[in-house]
């Protein structure tokens, strides 16, 4: 299934290759010469460049053809969003489990984590819950692990800011009252995924929590703000309570079942008013830098959604 990877090095597995995160990882390695292993249910038409082996995180033969003769693991695939908590621990969990299980069968020890900043307040969501716990799994293992605690991640292909998008679209962006967050834009994360390859001293057993720069994050508001700017809008910013997003969260599974971006796991960290990174876990300067400030990232991504006629 897919291409041949030929001599390119290093040779990365990667799951979660077809996602928002994993689908950047899969384009600047390609425009770096790295040869690339991914997962997938099924092989997609746009992703060149990269060997596919057919299966899923619960498939141990293709985990074990997954992780075959490559050098580093990057684990990116899990569960953002869902309606049974319960496929939190499936996917997050028992997934990241099994995947660090085939690394260590075929001997391979580099192992890079994409968790989450909300494992830091596992409390507050069964989705930060289930990060924090693979996060545990990770630092068991015996491998030369790192992980990699993303903030809010935005960019083309991006699905869940997208809402935020759509609104602002419509003259209305509502946020959770008060609080502050950090942002990071898809390709500057996918850079620092790819630069922790190599290992070193620097970054291996570390935690790291990475975003674009902007000192104490964003305001709700601000970026609430930022987010209208990037479409020529000047968007009334609602604050809601904790109760009025609970009863919106109501609404959406009314609405959307299934499909539903606003869910009562999902109430519990946005009610949360600091998902701001911190210093003390900040990616040394040697090994990555973030490039794409904000605004002008937000900007690009709005036209992206334009030009791709999402809206």
């Amino acid at each position: 299934m897919g291409t041949d990877i030929g001599s390119n090095r290093p040779l990365i597995a990667l799951t979660g290759g077809t996602g928002f995160v994993g689908q950047m990882v899969v384009e600047l390695a390609s425009a770096r010469g790295m040869a690339v292993k991914g997962l997938a249910r099924r092989e997609p038409s746009s992703a060149r460049g990269v060997t596919w082996v057919a299966g899923d995180l619960a498939n141990r033969r293709a985990l074990a053809e997954l992780v075959d003769g490559v050098e580093a693991v990057i684990h990116v695939a899990g569960v953002v969003n869902a309606a049974d908590p319960a496929e939190f621990a499936i996917a997050n969990v028992d997934g990241t489990l099994a995947v660090l299980e085939a690394a260590k069968a075929a001997g391979v020890s580099r192992f890079i984590f994409v968790s989450s900043l909300s494992a830091r307040e596992p409390n507050l969501s069964q989705y930060g819950a289930s990060k924090a716990r693979a996060e545990q799994y990770v630092k068991a293992s015996g491998l030369d692990w790192t992980i990699v605690r993303p903030p809010a991640i935005y960019g083309p292909r991006d699905r869940e800011m997208f809402e935020l998008f759509r609104a602002a679209k419509w003259g209305v962006v509502p946020v959770p009252a008060g609080g502050h967050a950090s942002l990071i834009h898809v390709e500057d994360l996918a850079r620092l995924l790819l630069a922790l390859v190599p290992g070193g001293e620097a970054v291996t057993s570390h935690t790291f929590e990475p975003d674009d720069g902007e000192p104490g994050g964003w305001s709700n508001d601000d970026m609430a703000r930022a987010i209208g700017a990037a479409l020529g809008r000047k968007p009334f910013v609602p604050h809601l309570s904790r109760w009025m997003l609970v009863c919106a969260a109501w609404c959406d599974q009314r609405l959307r079942g299934a499909k539903a971006k606003l869910t009562m796991d999902r109430v519990g960290y946005m009610a949360h008013p600091d998902w701001v990174v911190s210093p003390a876990a900040a990616v040394p300067p040697e090994v990555w830098q973030p490039r794409i400030e904000a605004r002008g990232g937000l900007s690009a991504t709005a036209e992206w959604y334009r030009r791709e006629g999402w809206f």
